[in-house]
């Protein structure tokens, strides 16, 4: 009871410290975010519409994906004020939802989390949930949950805090005619219905078939759910990722060429595919071509193909990319790579849907659908004359940019679930989580490498670590990563300072700065107030800016302003 109680009580606090109401600016903040305060019943009057206008099931996906984000949101700034204490982060997560006004909680068992050992266990029963409340009054009962931005905000604080895919499953609800909701949370792979439960998570519920389809396949789209199928490992559910899916749903029933832009790694193939899976060409073939692995010499050969004999070595005739992709999608990566000669070429073939094989006279026509892709900027490349303006039109019809991972960082949990699950089968590992540091490294590293350095480091980590062990950093950044953490140290005056930056790859830097400053016999008190001078410095008075960087409340930060000596 004793601990509960220190634990309420600094929950309070630390919330108190991020809450700012001033009516005399129209704003609310929390967190250094701007917040609104709505009426349930025009929020209830917003699902109703949604339902109406949508469907139930469309209305549960974007509301439960919205939740998600949300609780990932709070999660990471909790964190950051809080520190590890999950005892904190948990009751604070609640905290705020009973403050928002969303439900009460009422634990019908202790929770049982070990994020290490992967162990992850909740039981709760939810109390005045308005979203029960408002379904009840504008539909009567219902057959099914209807707690979504809920369930949503449980698994997205969860998935975050736990580093893998935690779902929170409604098994009883008021709005079904139960007493109360209830609601039960664990690993997605410890439900054994994890597909259906997943699912808000993948693209495939997210993004409708085209109606030339939908009598061609059954309604379960099993197609798309086969092993191996690009739609199962397509996972997201940040603002960028919902972004480009909206605008792959959107040109998916068309032939219209489509420019996937973005940094290297990103995954641009991976949606070129997803793309193709979703659209009415998705029978026949996805020829993938990476324009920047061609030899100049043999580009027209390799997209074009060549005649027997055309010259020394052409033993066969051989169709190109573009007859094979007939019917089809043909994914040119690398776009800007391709020598000018080859440019004009590509671009007869796409405007007139018709080719000529190398020493060959004989007109061929194909109907390809056109994805191309690059990490260049083609107007620069266009201004430079080192890329044709008319093709760079032609394909930039519909041009779709792909966030960098570090612009979507609320993926990273997904994404490292579907490594972990394809490397451990493949190295046949019992894995049982990741540490808490791990998941924070993962968090705050800037990801150059994108979603392709993410699965390889997580591969090299499943190699590294023993059977059922969790994930820790040294297996997963080992490779000369630059995961860097600012550390403090003594200046020959004796003044504290920020030193060189140090890898975060063990604890000893840590240990080693406070040995430092224990042998100096710096107090704590000093130590503070250095931090905060040098913080107010950096961000030129700024209090907020200087919070932040500080890890710490605005209010908290204000008051110890006042109280610095002068």
């Amino acid at each position: 009871m004793e601990k509960k109680q220190e634990v309420e009580a600094k929950v309070t606090q630390l919330l108190s410290e991020q809450l700012m109401f001033a009516p005399d600016t129209g704003h609310i903040r929390l967190f250094d975010q701007r917040m609104l305060l709505i009426p349930g019943k025009t929020l209830g009057l917003l699902r109703k519409e949604m339902i109406e206008t949508f469907s139930f099931e469309k209305a549960k996906e974007l509301l439960t994906r919205l939740g998600y984000q949300r609780g990932v949101n709070y999660y990471h700034h909790l964190r950051s004020i809080s520190g590890e204490d999950t005892d904190t982060l948990i009751r604070s997560a609640m905290r705020l939802a009973e403050l928002e006004g969303y439900v009460y909680h009422d634990p019908i068992e202790s929770m049982q989390i070990d994020v290490e050992k992967g162990i992850f266990q909740g039981d709760y029963q939810w109390h005045s949930s308005w979203e029960a409340e408002y379904y009840l009054s504008h539909f009567g009962l219902s057959s099914r949950p209807t707690c979504w931005t809920m369930v949503g905000y449980a698994n997205g604080f969860s998935t975050a805090m736990f580093g893998r895919p935690v779902v929170w499953r409604e098994v009883e609800c008021k709005a079904m005619g139960h007493k109360t909701c209830r609601v039960i949370g664990k690993p997605l792979d410890d439900w054994e219905d994890s597909e259906e439960l997943g699912s808000f998570l993948k693209v495939e519920p997210f993004v409708d078939l085209p109606k030339l389809r939908q009598h061609q396949v059954p309604a379960d789209i099993s197609s798309a759910e086969e092993p191996g199928s690009p739609l199962n490992e397509l996972v997201g559910a940040s603002a960028g990722f919902n972004k480009v899916i909206f605008r792959l749903k959107k040109v998916a029933p068309t032939d219209t060429s489509v420019l996937l832009l973005g940094e290297s790694g990103v995954g641009k193939e991976r949606f070129s595919k997803a793309l193709h899976a979703i659209s009415r060409r998705s029978k026949g073939p996805c020829v993938s071509v990476n324009c920047a692995a061609i030899p100049n010499e043999l580009v027209e050969s390799e997209l074009f193909g060549v005649e027997k004999g055309a010259f020394t070595g052409a033993n066969s005739t051989r169709p190109g990319r573009f007859e094979r992709a007939s019917g089809g999608t043909l994914f040119l990566d690398e776009i800007g790579s391709l020598p000018l000669a080859a440019q004009g070429k590509l671009l007869r073939a796409i405007q007139e849907g018709e080719i000529e094989r190398v020493g060959g006279t004989e007109i061929i026509k194909v109907d390809v659908r056109i994805v191309a892709a690059t990490n260049n900027d083609l107007r620069k490349a266009v201004e430079d004359g080192e890329f044709r303006a008319d093709l760079f039109y032609r394909l930039n019809v519909y041009p779709i940019e792909i966030p960098p991972l570090k612009e979507r960082r609320e993926d990273i949990p997904l994404l490292f679930n579907v490594f972990v699950e394809r490397y451990g089968q493949k190295a046949s590992k019992s894995l049982a989580g990741i540490t808490r540091r791990a998941l924070d490294a993962m968090w705050h590293y800037d990801w150059p490498g994108n979603v392709r350095e993410l699965e390889n480091l997580v591969e090299r980590a499943v190699i590294l670590v023993d059977d059922n062990m969790p994930i820790d950093i040294p297996h997963l950044f080992n490779g000369g990563e630059n995961i860097e953490t600012a550390s403090l140290g003594l200046s020959s005056s004796g003044r504290l300072q920020q030193s060189d930056k140090k890898a975060l790859t063990t604890d000893a830097n840590e240990e080693a700065l406070i040995d430092n400053l224990l042998e100096q016999g710096v107090c704590v008190e000093d130590i503070e107030q250095k931090m905060i001078e040098q913080a107010m410095r950096r961000t030129d008075g700024n209090v907020s800016a200087a919070a932040r960087l500080l890890k710490m409340g605005r209010g908290k930060l204000q008051y110890k302003l006042t109280k610095q000596p002068e």
